[in-house]
């Protein structure tokens, strides 16, 4: 088997974050200012280092996702974007979806993020287990598509998580705690069944100089 280096990079700022939205499928609406300054100095500096050349291009089919995408795929050359919504962020489900972090706050209490895989986290949304499945599946179809090439995905950091648990072969809560910055790259090397390399984590060099947020708060409403 060939080796298959897999980029992950994490969307830049988004507006439900300084809006203090869950922000799901639904209601995502994008970037924020910051959010898009941030894929510029990524686009920038891929531009200036040419470090990686993909050989495919895939985003989350979240607009915070998808923008940071396009922003920063001249950057990488000449590829179109592919759509993937395998690789979108745990879904809040409907009734959740769009809900104010306070509200939610008030009405469901704060999430336990190390405790039962399989219970509910929102209503009628999925399951730390589901959401962690359905990463898992992204990524094995991810390398086994793209075999000995090099493939790069605009995503979330709830996705990131949950890609490195199954790199590192973790349980998919507790143990640890990771905190991925918006535009960070991410990068793995496949090099056989169930191996992996780790290259980097959360590599944000680009960001030197930037707010680290506009929101004066950072308690996370928006993964």
């Amino acid at each position: 088997m060939s080796n298959t280096r897999l980029v992950l990079i994490r969307h830049g700022e988004s507006q439900v974050t300084v809006k203090r939205i869950l922000g799901g499928p639904r209601s995502c609406t994008g970037l924020s200012p910051l959010g898009r300054q941030q894929a510029e100095r990524l686009r920038d500096r891929f531009l200036s280092t040419a470090e990686i050349r993909p050989d495919v291009i895939i985003s989350s089919g979240y607009p915070r996702a998808l923008e940071t995408a396009n922003i920063v795929a001249s950057g990488l050359g000449s590829l179109p974007v592919q759509v993937d919504t395998a690789w979108g962020e745990h879904d809040p489900g409907p009734e959740c979806d769009g809900m104010k972090y306070e509200d939610f706050v008030a009405r469901f209490g704060h999430v336990d993020w190390s405790g039962d895989p399989d219970g509910v986290t929102f209503l009628g949304g999925e399951t730390v287990a589901e959401f962690s499945q359905r990463v898992r599946g992204a990524v094995f179809n991810a390398i086994n598509m793209y075999e000995g090439k090099t493939i790069v995905v605009f995503c979330h950091g709830g996705v990131i998580d949950a890609s490195l648990r199954r790199a590192l072969n973790v349980p998919v809560v507790g143990g640890f705690d990771i905190y991925t910055l918006n535009t960070s790259v991410t990068e793995f090397v496949h090099t056989g069944t169930n191996k992996w390399q780790l290259l980097r984590y959360n590599d944000s060099a680009h960001l030197a100089g930037l707010p680290s947020s506009t929101l004066s708060s950072h308690e996370p409403s928006g993964k």
